[in-house]
């Protein structure tokens, strides 16, 4: 507790302290020392990139010897126009501006994510989040709002459900709901009262890297005088329930919130921010939820404090954990029945509040009061802790004015030390920081595609479960929570089994994080990890793919991360994945159109020779036009391709996987082989009826850079239909490449001395422009034919995703039992500083 770590910066005071440690010996030394431990990887697409590189050059120089020797030997072309032929058809045949689309494909879904608040530090990170198979996600902030919000208030008969995310100023953001948290929560039926309260938001207990709660109103012991009080019902204490002030489903009335939440408002000196929002709030989050909720609700704040000034106080003190302000009587608030008499409004931890209070409020109502019934209360404020809720109990009374002078400053005995209790119990606040309700949907989302969601937090393990079931991460199949002290005592091998069976991780450090990356890594996993701190650089350098909190996050996190957060939201996460699998389905795409037209420009005038044509069916001039005008037109439609329907439907892709599987691979071969044959067969088509050289030329270069058309429509979707409509909408890219690629050939082929001078062609007639567009639609029909047997064989269950193992994917096997998962000096960081917290900022 006294000593003080390097890079901390002292806000106020002064002393004396020793040096113990410099430079790589500090803690930031050893985080710096953690970051520059971890090995950069190499991406699985650049590694494929590289790989499809190799097989391209060695099947382009087989090509051009064999185009070499057929047109120097078969045809009789003089050694030099043979070398000059075979190094056209090779040039034609190099996919040049691969790596040019591959970054444009990087670019775009980085432009992408940029407007939904990821921001991307390097390229090649996109392509990770599309094999990402679990999100390990801070709670605070990122899966919530970090915003202590008033998510219940419970009253002697009633609980009312608080909207948190509405922020119109009605009062139906209150609707009673006595369903609505009356009952504990699934793992703490049967627990002792106060083994709940302890465990949980509302006990005494810091949370992990605190010195102490940072909740102020804390619990410090509180029993159940009926044991367990396991199987006593939510309502036992109240009798009949009855619908004082309204009944369930409905909304009370702004005055009656106005009056039972006085005591949050008026004894209270936190000041509300613009709007309800935070910007220029003050005071504890705790109790500013209060006034926050009210606000909501049509009250104005100011007005009533204006109106019902503070005569006399007791101060906060954490040692009583209870503060109270006397006032004046406002007859709208407090109703009558006060002459020459004070209210005394009390707010505090709820065990100190309940053995001071005589009457409880019937229903909320002020000014009728029934006998209090401890009892209920007790297992109130426990099954409210079991969710993972904070509570705060608000309680009124009346003394004598003669009691207090105006502007008395207040010792604790004036509440606490009566000679028999005297308030009365209007409610218990229940406060959480919520889950953003955007979360939830893309939690869902992360589900059906495969991806695991855990949560990493400093909280208590009630508060992490509650938080949990609410997202929807908590489930069946991963139930229970493991807390960072159980974390420490495992053994590496442990850890390994026990980040596969949970999802949440409580009272978690810094270091805990790395070793849960590390695990999950040994068993295969690709992880994504969030993070804010200093102390968070490792665990995110070592992640597959790091990402850092924009708004709360270090210049430090940041900049180890591969991944920024502009709004800290982790939906934002699930859509960057989204686009990372766009990433990885648009480089396939971008292999189908451009390697397939690559290879037909230059098979073109191998396959020309071999069956018999006397020259070749394209000039040099001809083959590195189409080469050109392709690339930098059709080659880059599907590099902008939006995300096909069902995407986040599939599983993440496997570790390993090869860019080009089998049925790639297939299709790659199929496109060029029928546009080759298309090419070809044009021009064997114009021979037999008689045209020219230069006409047979002609239909040859219009049926290749037509059918090209045809190829990159059809490979806009992988498995749906292009035959409708839809293949002009959602990517105007198409049509506009279509339309300069129509344009150009229109002009080069009947422009004047520009056909026949430069490119050895002539203008076409009817006949064989009907040639190219029916060789246009077969190269269509025959790649659509071959989507619809693939969608046969996926309905009856074969991988036609190539998701599957092959032979020619790389293995990745996970390291054996007893690899030491924490670093070299992970150990030695016990800084452990846990998430920021939006109640003790």
């Amino acid at each position: 507790h006294n000593m003080c770590f390097s890079a901390t910066l002292v806000a106020q005071g002064s002393g004396i302290g020793i040096a113990i440690a410099t430079g790589d010996k500090t803690q930031i030394g050893t985080i710096n020392a953690l970051v520059s431990q971890v090995e950069e990887k190499k991406t699985a697409v650049l590694e494929q990139i590289d790989t499809v590189s190799k097989w391209l050059a060695c099947f382009i120089i087989i090509c051009a010897i064999v185009t070499f020797l057929i047109a120097f030997l078969v045809t009789g072309e003089s050694a030099i126009d043979a070398v000059s032929i075979a190094l056209v058809a090779a040039v034609a045949m190099i996919p040049e501006g691969l790596e040019a689309i591959v970054t444009v494909t990087y670019a775009y879904a980085v432009s992408n994510m940029a407007k939904h608040n990821a921001i991307v530090r390097a390229l090649p990170a996109v392509e990770t989040l599309g094999s990402v198979t679990v999100i390990c996600s801070d709670k605070t902030g990122t899966l919530t709002t970090n915003v202590m919000s008033l998510t219940t208030f419970v009253t002697s008969n009633a609980h009312y459900k608080v909207d948190v995310h509405s922020r119109d100023r009605v009062n139906t953001n209150f609707v009673r709901d006595d369903t609505f948290m009356s009952t504990r929560a699934e793992g703490a039926k049967g627990k002792h009262t106060s083994e709940i309260v302890d465990s949980g938001p509302t006990g005494k207990g810091a949370k992990r890297g605190k010195h102490g709660s940072s909740f102020h109103y804390a619990v410090d012991h509180l029993e159940s005088e009926h044991g367990t009080a396991a199987d006593e019902p939510a309502s036992a204490a109240a009798g009949e329930t009855d619908d004082t002030p309204v009944p369930n489903g409905e909304s009370p009335s702004a005055a009656f919130l106005k009056s039972v939440l006085s005591g949050g408002i008026l004894c209270s000196k936190c000041v509300l921010g613009e709007n309800g929002t935070r910007e220029g709030e003050i005071g504890n989050p705790t109790e500013l939820s209060i006034l926050r909720a009210v606000y909501f609700t049509g009250v104005d704040i100011d007005d009533m404090k204006k109106s019902a000034p503070v005569v006399a106080e007791v101060p906060f003190s954490s040692e009583y954990k209870f503060m109270a302000t006397i006032h004046k009587p406002v007859a709208e608030v407090d109703g009558d029945g006060y002459d020459g008499k004070y209210v005394v409004h009390v707010k505090g931890a709820p065990d100190r509040m309940v053995p001071l209070c005589k009457y409880q409020a019937k229903g909320g109502v002020v000014g009728e009061n029934e006998p209090m019934n401890s009892a209920y209360w007790i297992e109130q404020i426990a099954i409210l802790s079991s969710h993972g809720l904070r509570v705060l109990a608000l309680c009124r009374g009346s003394i004598p004015t003669s009691e207090v002078k105006e502007g008395d400053q207040l010792g604790p005995e004036f509440v606490n030390e009566r000679s028999e209790p005297w308030l009365t119990m209007m409610g218990l606040c229940a406060i959480v920081d919520p889950p953003r309700p955007e979360c939830v949907q893309a939690i869902k989302e992360a589900h059906v595609g495969g991806i695991r969601v855990a949560m990493i937090t400093g909280d208590h393990k009630d508060t992490a479960v509650a938080i949990g079931h609410q997202l929807g991460i908590v489930t069946p199949e991963y139930s229970e929570a493991v807390t960072g002290p159980e974390m420490d005592a495992m053994s590496d091998d442990e850890l390994r089994v026990a980040v596969m069976n949970h999802n949440v991780f409580a009272r978690a450090s810094p270091q805990n994080k790395i070793r849960i990356v590390k695990a999950l890594q040994a068993e295969g996993q690709v992880s994504s990890m969030t993070g804010d701190g200093v102390n968070d650089a490792p665990a995110l350098k070592a992640a597959d793919m790091g990402v850092a909190m924009g708004k709360e996050g270090t210049d430090v996190a940041r900049e180890a991360a591969e991944m920024i957060l502009a709004d800290d939201n982790f939906a934002t996460i699930v859509t960057a994945v989204r686009e990372g699998r766009v990433v990885w389905d648009n480089l396939r795409k971008v292999l189908l159109v451009n390697t397939p037209i690559n290879n037909a420009q230059g098979l073109s005038v191998l396959f020309g020779f071999a069956i018999g044509l006397r020259y070749t069916p394209l000039t040099a001039i001809q083959v590195l036009y189409s080469n050109l005008i392709c690339a930098v037109t059709l080659g880059f439609v599907c590099a902008v391709e939006p995300a096909e329907e069902g995407i986040m439907e599939i599983p993440p892709r496997r570790v390993g996987k090869r860019l080009i599987g089998r049925y790639l691979f297939l299709r790659i071969v199929l496109g060029t082989a029928i546009l080759t044959t298309a090419v070809v067969g044009t021009a064997f088509w114009t021979l037999s009826l008689g045209y020219d050289l230069e006409a047979q030329r002609a239909s040859a270069f219009n049926t290749l850079d037509f059918g090209a058309i045809s190829v990159t429509a059809s490979a806009r979707f992988a498995y749906n239909s292009s035959i409708s409509l839809n293949v002009f909408k959602g990517n105007k890219s198409l049509i506009y490449s279509a339309l300069i690629v129509t344009i150009l050939q229109i002009f080069l082929t009947y422009t004047p001395g520009l056909n026949r001078v430069i490119f050895s062609m002539k203008g076409m007639d009817g006949i064989q422009w009907g040639i190219t567009i029916m060789f246009m639609f077969v190269v269509f029909f025959v790649m659509e034919a071959e989507k619809a047997v693939r969608r046969v064989l996926k309905a009856k269950g074969k991988d036609t995703d190539d998701r599957g193992e092959s032979a020619f994917d790389r293995r990745v096997e996970p390291p054996p039992p007893g690899t030491r998962l924490l670093p070299k000096g992970g150990s030695k960081m016990d800084v452990f500083v846990g998430e920021s917290d939006p109640a003790s900022s």
